[in-house]
């Protein structure tokens, strides 16, 4: 176990560990956009699949504990990692460097300060849409007697709940733009022919996840003809 304790001190092994989980959660992104893309198709529809998913109480649970520690273990190492990066790097605390020694750029604007913001409202976001959905913290007289679409045309057409998810969505978009091509690069699928195309993957991905789940609380809140609850 010694072996294993110094990896995942290293960070080497915590980057391991980060793009590990931060794939994991890009898989959950893809499956859960596809799922809520039944509202779509009509309330029936969702309904069913939100009657298999709640079908298996004891397999849910055990996907929502791995959700939420592989999303806090991700950005725990992230924040660690990014601490030790700021500490060692040779700029003020506002600058951070590029790869050119003469060139400087706002910390605001590096990919590691971003991740790191975006991953932390994420986690808010993700923690929000639990309350709202699983345990109905707030909207247990609304919900009540509701189907599952029912439940998300009432909580979307909130105009607090729109903004949070709409926020929530980009906030999402703009962190597995960046964190998707890093966990390929980490886990070594780095090279000079493919890693542009890896990072414009990446980067259609995040426009997908960010339009995709936002596409729900501005259409259920402006466009609700288009949506079948």
């Amino acid at each position: 176990m010694n072996w294993l304790t110094g990896f995942l001190k290293s960070s080497v092994g915590r980057k391991f560990v980060m793009a590990f989980t931060g794939l994991f959660l890009c898989f959950f992104l893809v499956v859960h956009l596809a799922g809520n893309l039944m509202l779509y198709v009509g309330g029936e529809a969702y309904n069913n699949y939100a009657h298999k998913l709640h079908s298996n109480e004891e397999f849910l649970l055990i996907a929502e504990v791995l959700l939420f520690s592989a999303f806090a273990l991700n950005i725990a190492l992230a924040v660690t990692t990014t601490m030790e990066n700021l500490r060692a790097r040779k700029k003020s605390y506002k600058l951070v460097e590029t790869k050119r020694d003469d060139r400087a750029m706002p910390l605001t604007s590096s990919a590691d300060y971003t991740m790191m913001i975006t991953g932390m409202i994420g986690l808010f976001f993700l923690a929000w849409h639990i309350l709202d959905f699983k345990l109905e913290f707030g909207w247990e007289v609304l919900l009540e007697g509701q189907n599952s679409a029912q439940k998300v045309g009432i909580v979307l057409t909130n105009s607090t709940r729109a903004l949070i998810y709409i926020l929530g969505s980009v906030a999402f978009g703009i962190h597995v733009s960046h964190g998707l091509a890093s966990a390929c690069q980490t886990i070594g699928f780095n090279h000079p022919k493919y890693t542009p195309t890896v990072n414009i993957i990446s980067k259609i991905f995040g426009w997908i996840v960010a339009v995709g789940f936002s596409s729900f609380p501005i259409l259920a809140k402006f466009y609700p003809s288009l949506m079948t609850f």
